[in-house]
């Protein structure tokens, strides 16, 4: 399912998206271009190191009770099986925990946001956001938090091997690049359609007919996630032009004329503007048959569920308070 996590390091110096990175290489098929990489973050493979150590550490949260892998599993292509996510202090998490495989060529993070472009500036909502709480790091605590890492000298050795360069490596600048890096490194280009691509593999006759639909104009899929990633907001090292699309996909019809639940409201919330009314972004299917449920807020629970809403249009509920 995820074909490497951490991808092999074989080169003394490459260039990966104009950022120099050490010891590091990206193990890709020819069919998918490497991801853009800041460059005030190079990977480097004791960084990507560092970053799995942290993010499957409970201690980076404020009560030391929940780690990033807590809402990330890998058997589930880091996603969280669950329509809610709970974060460290037992709030539940509106919308439902996306996967981290691929992450990397994302052209914006989280379901609704257009401003979140690369995955530092990202892991400031699930570290410090108040409403609802996830990792539950604070100004008050943020000191408790690095001792924690501090007063582990194992710890302390990675951090100084990951960030030679700086005086005092133990620090928040610190873990949210090496766990942003780690995440850059969760590869999975390795299913049966990347066989076919490679001609090493052959579809089946059922294979056939899906994959024809879904890049056809009669299901449509390909609209949305016809890209390499089986999305359509992508970037790479050689993109010049990025569309960081949003789709109201009909989910839900509260008024008739499209509204969503107020709990909820997508792009709309961002910019106030009619016309964004519930549109999120379309997330990858790349391990979709291992990230159910489905949708923003995780309200769909099987694949077939999805493609029976999308052959008829849209959803309707007709009970309860979200019905239309």
């Amino acid at each position: 399912m995820i074909r490497r996590l951490l991808a092999l390091a074989a080169v003394w110096l490459a260039v990966v998206g104009g950022a120099r990175a050490e010891g590091w290489v990206w193990d890709l098929p020819a069919h998918v271009p490497p991801p853009r990489v800041p460059a005030d973050n190079p990977m480097t493979p004791a960084k990507v190191e560092l970053g799995r150590r942290l993010f499957h550490d409970p201690r980076l949260s404020g009560n030391g009770r929940l780690a990033c892998s807590g809402c990330h599993l890998q058997a589930l292509g880091f996603a969280d099986g669950r329509a809610h996510p709970v974060g460290a202090t037992g709030d539940v998490v509106r919308r439902n925990a996306q996967g981290l495989a691929n992450v990397a060529w994302n052209a914006s993070l989280t379901w609704a946001n257009p401003a979140l472009v690369t995955l530092e500036a990202q892991m400031a909502v699930p570290l410090f956001g108040t409403d609802p709480v996830e990792m539950g790091l604070t100004d008050a605590n943020r000191e408790t938090v690095l001792n924690r890492f501090r007063s582990d000298p194992e710890m302390v050795a990675a951090f100084r091997t990951a960030f030679p360069e700086m005086a005092a490596p133990v620090s928040l600048t610190s873990i949210i690049r090496a766990i942003a890096s780690y995440e850059r490194s969760l590869v999975s280009f390795s299913s049966r359609y990347d066989r076919w691509l490679a001609g090493e593999e052959s579809f089946t006759e059922a294979e056939r007919r899906g994959h024809d639909l879904f890049f056809g104009e009669k299901a449509e899929c390909h609209h949305c996630h016809g890209s390499f990633n089986f999305n359509d907001q992508v970037v790479h090292a050689r993109s010049r032009v990025v569309d960081r699309a949003f789709h109201n996909t009909g989910l839900y019809d509260l008024d008739g004329a499209g509204a969503y639940p107020a709990t909820d409201r997508g792009l709309n919330e961002m910019t106030g503007r009619a016309e964004d009314m519930g549109a999120f972004r379309a997330p990858s299917l790349r391990n979709v048959a291992v990230t159910a449920p489905y949708m923003h807020d995780g309200s769909v629970g099987t694949l077939e569920e999805v493609l029976e809403i999308y052959a008829a249009g849209g959803r309707q509920i007709t009970t309860g308070p979200d019905a239309g």
